[in-house]
């Protein structure tokens, strides 16, 4: 495995900035996971360190290397997409084989049967290496095209929302696996989401990403709690985070113009009054959905409250954030 350090990147498309300025370095053997929505450059950074599109600016680096000029295939990464892109006339077993069948990676038969064998078991697909790719259901092909990968060994894998198109239940399971799988081979991992849930509990490291520019990195925790902007605390968080008028519960900084109050910083049974609008009964909490002074917010309270819609509750902040015009938070 190796550490990945992007130094300066420029990536441009036409008239629209992809990248800019983007520096960012990936320990060896972490889970990133790139945070942010649709067109804040989450797959051009991919596509950067896998060699499908060059810098405009700037240099990509793996294991200490500089990638200026090599091809996908000669950096030695492996990538998982969105679409499981199997050959739907090979079998699962010939799927997970191909690119160890590679020219460049010259692996003896005996290794390919060995590690083909293995993967599937990680998978739980070993029962499906003789059905054809078109035979499997949606998550057994997703698990074709992330063993694919996993066969390879290489240097970081890169993975573009691998697990958005499959129900719940099976993202919740993969998401248990791919995390266990990434600790047991010390892998490096570059994984692209724009699922809070899967950067709050796969992640060693959150990148959070705004129109191509890197806005804050570091653990998940980090940066659920000490947000460095108005943007990068509304990337984590569910529910996600309330923001208000600064000065809505007495005088705030002066510089503030909003305040933040995760459900959690919203304390009950003091402060000022707030009317249940509606009660959400999650099973282990209960989310409230409160109007306070016109305002709407979310809280969170106990499993078996008995608030219900028009009961009054007190509230109070609780070390909230205070972010100014420009969305940068005020220490």
């Amino acid at each position: 495995m190796a550490e990945v350090i992007l130094r300066n990147v420029f990536k441009s498309f036409g008239a629209t900035q992809a990248l800019g300025d983007v520096s960012m370095t990936i320990p060896d053997g972490a889970f990133v996971v790139l945070l942010g929505p649709t067109g804040a450059g989450k797959t051009t950074m991919l596509r950067m360190v896998s060699g499908l599109d060059r810098p405009d600016k700037g240099d990509v680096f793996i294991g200490g290397a500089s990638m200026q000029g090599l091809t996908p295939a000669q950096r030695n990464v492996a990538m998982v997409f969105q679409q499981y892109s199997l050959y739907p006339h090979l079998t699962v077993r010939e799927n997970m084989e191909f690119p160890l069948k590679s020219p460049l990676l010259r692996t003896k038969p005996a290794e390919i049967v060995r590690k083909v064998a293995e993967v599937a078991e990680i998978l739980q697909i070993s029962h499906k290496l003789d059905n054809k790719a078109t035979a499997l259901s949606g998550g057994e092909m997703q698990r074709v095209s992330i063993g694919r990968a996993l066969v390879r060994n290489p240097a970081v894998y890169l993975m573009d929302e691998p697990l958005s198109s499959l129900d719940a239940k099976l993202r919740a399971d993969l998401r248990v696996e791919l995390k266990n799988i990434q600790a047991n081979l010390g892998a490096t991992f570059l994984y692209v989401t724009h699922d809070q849930i899967e950067a709050m509990t796969m992640a060693t490291h959150v990148g959070v990403l705004d129109r191509g520019r890197l806005v804050q990195f570091g653990p998940p925790r980090e940066i659920y709690e000490n947000p460095v902007s108005l943007y990068a605390a509304s990337r984590l968080g569910q529910p996600r985070i309330n923001i208000l008028p600064a000065d809505l519960f007495g005088p705030a900084p002066a510089t503030a113009t909003h305040i933040g109050l995760r459900p959690e910083q919203i304390r009950q049974g003091e402060g000022q009054e707030a009317v249940v609008k509606r009660v959400e009964h999650l099973g282990d909490q209960t989310r409230l959905h409160l109007t306070f002074k016109s305002h709407d917010l979310i809280t969170v309270t106990s499993a078996h409250t008995d608030l219900q819609r028009d009961d009054i509750v007190k509230i109070t902040p609780h070390r909230p954030f205070y972010f100014d015009a420009a969305g940068t938070r005020i220490a």
